[in-house]
């Protein structure tokens, strides 16, 4: 082990049956460092922290804490030994206060203990992460999503946590709640702590993070410090292909308006939004939460019932506020929200896929099943998700997976008509990003519109045929495949010169 890591693994392998999860991984963090820890889905980053956090064993390899060799068989010894981990799915209670949710699980707790220093252990957890202004005694359910983040992550310091695992920790946060937990992170790091930090974001490996380590297929690949280390190397890294395979290349249009946008209004939220998007192209609505750009897209799908002025597509009029009108006249819409919008998740893969196409293998009220398994095979094929997970339920796919099915369902449509996506890759690896980009690009060629809102702006810019930004419900500028600058973009979305 090297002298100055807090934890070190060595070999760390796992199988599952004849699948190799994870071979031969050797890891070393040291005190005070933020490591990303990147790669596509099935890499095997949550294999690894499984085997960190004892939930799952090694089938060979060993981990050393602060120099000693801990068996880490369980959550419980990996608590004692100083790991903690932070999962995207909080484990918190919503109705039980602040304080009780800091010490919730806590092990080393007496039966006769002193409420008042409980307080006190609890009050400087919350103040070394700049959460001053959170009292203990308001339940947890008052907190933002990003407040509630930052609680359990205090829990963890009062265990005396040495290693945080961070898992996707700002996936569902607003702009000012990331930059809270950044600066909370920060305070770790000046405190010594070591946080290994999983992310698809990068722009937060580049902006929170000292080294990265990537894996593939199970595999170590590099470790590498952010200095000096560009994007597109990562990436490559993380894809084993060039960064350029990422986002596909433009293709020529007819020029024919295929959306046409007009005086779009919700009160209180978007004003006066005139909007046109040709065939065949790709526009990206750029904004922070809050900006208008989500409720623009809920508006073209009909999902937002106090909208008013004109969306026409190919000419027809839609009626706003009406999701059975946008369907009717060739809306498609894929939400951001996989699990409470895009996908039946009890619901097998091939029911997903053929979700929106019981008619058309219906006859005299009888469903031909046949028809529909060998629909569901094809959309599959198409959209590269395994024809043999067809009768496998939504949720025990992957992410990126359980996106696809969302896609799945546009396809073969018909007659062209306007897909509309909100944060289309929100959580997503960059292998499951550059295949979903392909899908939007054959919708265009299949002579499609599509509208995508998304808050990342490096895909914004990388992916859009045209580019709008959007400040507080507003259209502030409109840019050509090309002209969007990163710093143009920023400017537009942040405070734009009245």
């Amino acid at each position: 082990m090297n002298d100055a890591s807090v934890l070190s693994a060595r070999g760390l392998s796992k199988r599952f049956g004849p699948v190799v999860a994870l071979e031969g991984i050797d890891f070393d963090i040291r005190p005070g460092e933020v490591r990303a820890l990147c790669g596509e889905n099935g890499a095997g980053k949550s294999t690894f922290i499984k085997l960190l956090t004892g939930v799952y064993h090694p089938d060979a390899g060993s981990v050393q804490v602060s120099g000693f060799h801990r068996p880490i068989r369980s959550p419980r010894e990996a608590q004692a030994a100083g790991i903690a981990l932070v999962a995207q799915e909080l484990s918190v209670c919503p109705e039980l206060s602040v304080e009780d949710n800091i010490w919730l699980g806590t092990l080393d707790i007496p039966f006769l203990h002193k409420r008042a220093e409980l307080r006190r252990k609890a009050r400087a957890a919350l103040d070394l992460l700049g959460m001053q202004a959170i009292p203990l005694d308001v339940p947890l359910s008052t907190l933002s999503l990003g407040e509630r983040q930052i609680v359990e992550i205090a829990r963890m310091l009062t265990r005396d946590a040495k290693v945080l695992l961070l898992d996707e920790p700002t996936a569902a946060l607003s702009d000012n709640e990331i930059a809270r937990m950044s600066a909370a992170l920060r305070s770790l790091k000046r405190e010594g702590r070591s946080i290994i930090y999983i992310t698809h974001r990068m722009g937060e490996v580049f902006d929170l993070c000292d080294t990265v380590t990537v894996f593939r297929n199970g595999k170590h690949v590099s470790t590498r410090g952010i200095e000096g280390l560009e994007r597109s190397e990562l990436v490559e890294l993380m894809l084993g292909r060039p960064h350029d395979a990422m986002y596909p290349p433009a293709q020529r249009t007819s020029g024919d308006v295929r959306l046409s946008v007009s005086g779009l209004t919700i009160p209180g939220r978007v004003s006066d939004l005139n909007l046109d998007v040709p065939a065949g192209t790709i526009c990206c609505l750029a904004g922070q939460i809050g900006s208008g750009a989500e409720e623009v897209i809920r508006a073209i799908a009909g999902l937002e019932y106090a909208a008013h002025g004109e969306v026409r597509v190919n000419t027809r009029r839609i009626t706003l506020g009406s999701a059975e009108s946008a369907l009717r006249n060739d809306v498609m819409y894929v939400s951001g929200d996989r699990a409470a919008e895009g996908v039946f998740q009890e619901l097998s893969v091939g029911e997903n896929l053929t979700a929106l196409r019981l008619d058309q293998h219906t006859r005299a009220g009888v469903l031909q099943r046949r028809s529909l398994r060998d629909k569901a095979r094809d959309l599959a094929r198409q959209v590269k998700v395994d024809v043999g997970r067809l009768g496998s339920r939504a949720n025990e796919l992957s992410g990126g997976n359980q996106q696809k099915l969302a896609f799945g369902r546009c396809l073969d449509r018909g007659r062209p008509g306007v897909i509309v996506m909100n944060e289309p890759t929100r959580g997503i690896d960059v292998g499951a990003r550059a295949e979903i980009y392909a899908l939007m690009r054959q919708f265009c060629a299949n002579g499609h519109a599509v509208v995508v809102a998304s808050t990342d702006l490096e895909e914004v810019i990388g992916l859009g045929d045209s580019v709008v930004t959007l400040y507080r419900g507003r259209r502030v500028g409109s840019y050509p495949r090309g002209q969007a600058t990163m710093q143009q973009v920023v400017t537009d979305i942040t405070h734009p010169v009245a």
